[in-house]
């Protein structure tokens, strides 16, 4: 059940001559208003309030997405350098590497830059090979502004969209001034939701998004910095770091047999399993809600890489509320979003530990309840109208049955599954894509079936082991109430 594809709006621009533009005023990279329309409204042209002329990147991009290289060559080049080479021709080896990477980025520079016609983010790269990129507008479900923390003290930003449909972030525009970024993320939200063009020589619309320079309303939520300490270590592998540490201990003390390579194997194994808890620690540091204009919620975190992201409750897949087995003596739970092309990679094509998913990480049931609805208005998750599955259901999960339960919400489908770790998926009817029901050889003995309903960019949510005849029925009504909910949202 896909909504069929519409053609895009706004066409791009004919192939006739436009009159001449005038001549292009001075824009100094780093201010907001570098983002003012540069181009005059001429016949098969988009209007001037949809096109943004084309922008340079900030000027140490180049440098900052090639720090990561060019410390690894100097380490290459430094376990045998000095001695090698000597203390005089050691430091004109690297002072020729820095002038390469200096040349390099500006060639780089020199080519790079964005910019917007009609409802499509165009942008070029490409030294060598020359590359333009384009990201339709109407794809756009998110967009987040990353500050790396090489980044920080020049106060550049990286802006990172994720589009639906797309496996990681999509053209990533690396690096802004930070004000600029901010600037730009507002005309490209604005832009994507799909305001009219006014006729050509009408004045164009009033923006709809505030002036950059306009106070910010305060928080709505802050999440408590040492609840994210302590929740991040409450998971089992990190609780049983401590056993293993006091075994390579002991093997150090009382085994003489126990060599160097076997400590470092353990000592890495240890690292490994309480580095992720760590990233995530700094990742969700100073972890805040806020409002943004047209109805959106601004999230903000981190502490070594600060993240800010704006998401509109229509750009919303799914959201998840998670009871890990470890948190619920403390109350806690966390909820998650899944926003259709949302992802981790960088600027640099690598793979982020940093989790961009959160909506919070960690918090109690009643802060839970004041803030869901901000993300899905109407949306209580204490008082869904769920019912259990049948107590035949017990022959396929003996342990399990007692938890699973789904229901038929006024604005939303919702499940909850999960023994030890618990979670209740609630997914709008307007973002359903399909229904599915299936029949395991054991599930059709006992007239049992299992409804999936797909959304874009996240796991289908499953309601299992349901009577078949209240399947199919479910099946049906997900249908009607998912193509009522899109027409509305027209």
């Amino acid at each position: 059940m896909t909504a069929p594809a519409t053609p895009p709006e706004h066409p791009l621009p004919t192939t006739t001559t436009p009159p001449p533009s005038p001549p292009e005023q001075p824009n100094p990279a780093g201010r907001p208003d570098a983002l003012a329309p540069q181009l005059a409204a001429g016949p098969g042209q988009p209007h001037p309030a949809q096109v943004i002329a084309r922008q340079r990147l900030h000027p140490l991009s180049p440098v900052l997405k090639s720090v990561r290289t060019l410390t690894l060559v100097i380490v290459a080049v430094s376990w045998r350098g000095v001695q090698n080479l000597g203390p005089d021709k050691y430091a004109l080896v690297l002072l020729g590497l820095l002038a390469l990477v200096l040349l390099y980025s500006a060639v780089a520079w020199r080519f790079s830059g964005y910019e917007v016609i009609g409802r499509e983010l165009r942008i070029h790269e490409g030294v060598l090979f020359r590359r333009t990129r384009a990201v339709p507008l109407e794809r756009l479900q998110a967009i987040e502004v990353v500050q790396p923390v090489l980044a920080r003290p020049a106060g550049l930003a990286e802006l990172k969209l994720d589009v639906a449909g797309a496996g990681k972030a999509e053209a990533p525009l690396a690096f802004l001034p930070l004000a600029e970024a901010d600037a730009l993320r507002a005309r490209l939200l604005a832009l994507a939701t799909r305001t009219p063009v006014p006729p050509v020589g009408t004045a164009p619309p009033e923006p709809t998004t505030p002036a950059v320079d306009q106070p910010e309303e305060p928080d709505l939520y802050r999440v408590d910095n040492n609840d994210v300490v302590v929740s991040q270590f409450l998971t089992p592998p990190v609780m049983f770091t401590p056993l293993a540490v006091l075994y390579i201990v002991g093997q150090l003390l009382f085994n003489s047999d126990f060599g160097v390579f076997a400590v470092a194997s353990m000592v890495t194994a240890v690292a490994g399993t309480i580095g992720a808890p760590v990233m995530r620690i700094l990742n969700f540091w100073n972890f805040r809600i806020g409002r943004a204009p047209a109805e959106r919620l601004r999230i903000r975190h981190g502490l070594l890489e600060t993240r800010s992201q704006v998401v509109g409750p229509r750009r919303i897949q799914s959201l998840t509320v998670t009871w890990p087995l470890l948190w619920r003596g403390k109350g806690w739970l966390r909820v998650t979003l899944a926003v259709a092309g949302q992802s981790s990679v960088g600027a640099d094509g690598q793979q982020s530990r940093a989790e961009t998913d959160r909506l919070l990480p960690v918090a109690t049931v009643d802060t839970a309840r004041a803030i869901v609805p901000l993300a899905l208005p109407g949306l209580d998750i204490s008082t869904l109208p769920l019912s259990p599955v049948p107590h035949r259901a017990r022959w396929l999960a003996p342990l399990r049955r007692r938890v699973l339960a789904a229901g038929l919400t006024e604005h939303a489908f919702a499940t909850v599954d999960g023994l030890l770790t618990r979670q209740l998926t609630v997914v709008p009817y307007a973002r359903i894509q399909s229904v599915r029901v299936t029949e395991g050889p054991w599930q059709r003995r006992l007239g049992l079936a299992t409804i999936y309903v797909d959304v874009a960019g996240s796991t289908p949510a499953a309601a299992v082991h349901r009577p078949l005849a209240e399947a199919f029925t479910w099946a049906d009504e997900l249908t009607k109430r998912a193509r009522a909910a899109r027409a509305a949202m027209v």
